[in-house]
């Protein structure tokens, strides 16, 4: 059960992202909050409107002690020699407390920004090569040398390997064919955005087939009870910022990224903004496709991500609205009821 790690103080579903500062001390402080609680792994997004997450790692790593950094990365932005050297580095500074989730990107426009014009297929071809370049890193099959159709390596080697001899935990991001594969082949855990457990269930058969991990990435509302959970999420959609919704359209409108196409189909076919009963998508439109949200009591909340458990799907990722109080009481009051169900073995 990961969380992820904000950026800003965000308290709607419906409004504008706030960008342009970076309140660290308050990012320092959830970092330690969710240390406490027990969080497994905070995922580090990345971004044009976030700041760059390296940078902050390297700080929140010596700021805590337990929980682990899930850091979003999209190959084509360093070299594979250059961040198995960082990511070995920090290895070290965490006592191995960091992971990878390799993005391989949702906008051609954003991509740009970069210098980085490839078309969707072919930024899977390029972690392709990436990842096959950074498990013979860490395996210590050098010097690597590699000719492909994005790196040319030549006898490449790095003085300090990862802590303890092994390489971090790999989560592949995407909903299409290639990042299925992708995530097979070079990977630990195949992540796409929600859907009800039957549609998780369906999209993850070829990947739970071949051995993989499935993760899903949602935003979770839980209350004493599910009319309050109603009503906060009602509060949390109000005065909607609807030219902030209209920019989100063209974006999505642009976009070659199959998950993010994906989920807003899935929630435009919504009635009434639920896919479910448990499962609401009327914040997706303002907040992308993270933003399909489990809303209920904490029985309900908990019974519901048991029946992803059921349809093979071991990791979540949630965030909420605002993220840190939806964080204190997942972790204290709903997290507990799922270990419940788990030890009790229920049928679902």
């Amino acid at each position: 059960m990961h969380w992820n790690s904000p950026v800003s103080g965000q308290r709607k579903a419906a409004g504008k992202y706030t960008v342009g500062e970076l309140d660290f001390d308050e990012i320092v402080d959830f970092a330690q909050e969710a240390d406490s609680l027990g969080v497994d792994s905070l995922l580090m997004g990345i971004g044009f409107h976030l700041p760059d997450p390296l940078p902050m790692l390297g700080a929140l790593v010596r700021e805590t002690r337990r929980v682990k950094f899930l850091l979003a990365y999209r190959p084509g932005l360093l070299s594979p020699t250059l961040f198995a050297q960082v990511i070995n580095t920090v290895s070290w500074m965490s006592d191995g407390r960091i992971s990878l989730n390799l993005v391989a990107g949702t906008s051609p426009a954003e991509q740009g920004y970069y210098g980085d014009h490839l078309a969707h297929d072919e930024r899977y071809a390029r972690s392709n090569e990436f990842l096959e370049i950074l498990h013979r890193l860490w395996r210590k099959e050098t010097p690597v040398s590699f000719e492909g159709e994005h790196y040319r390596l030549k006898d490449a080697q790095i003085g300090l390997g990862y802590k303890g001899g092994g390489r971090p935990e790999i989560y592949i991001s995407g909903a299409s064919d290639v990042a299925q594969q992708t995530a097979v082949d070079h990977g630990d855990c195949w992540l796409r955005y929600g859907d009800t457990p039957e549609g998780m269930r369906a999209a993850a058969k070829n990947v739970l087939a071949q051995g993989g991990r499935v993760g899903t990435r949602m935003h979770v509302l839980a209350r004493e009870t599910r009319a309050e959970a109603l009503a906060d999420l009602a509060a949390m959609m109000g005065e909607p910022d609807e030219e902030h919704r209209k920019r989100i359209a063209d974006a999505v409108a642009a976009t070659d990224s199959v998950a993010v196409k994906t989920t807003f189909q899935l929630a435009e076919t919504a009635e009434s903004d639920w896919i479910s009963p448990m499962l609401y998508s009327g914040a997706v439109a303002y907040r992308g496709g993270p933003a399909l949200c489990v809303v209920g009591s904490y029985q309900e909340v908990a019974a519901y991500l048991h029946e992803y458990k059921a349809a093979g799907i071991s990791e979540f990722i949630f965030s909420g609205w605002p993220t840190r109080e939806e964080m204190r009481i997942f972790y204290t009051r709903v997290l507990p009821l799922v270990r419940e169900l788990e030890r009790a073995g229920q049928p679902v």
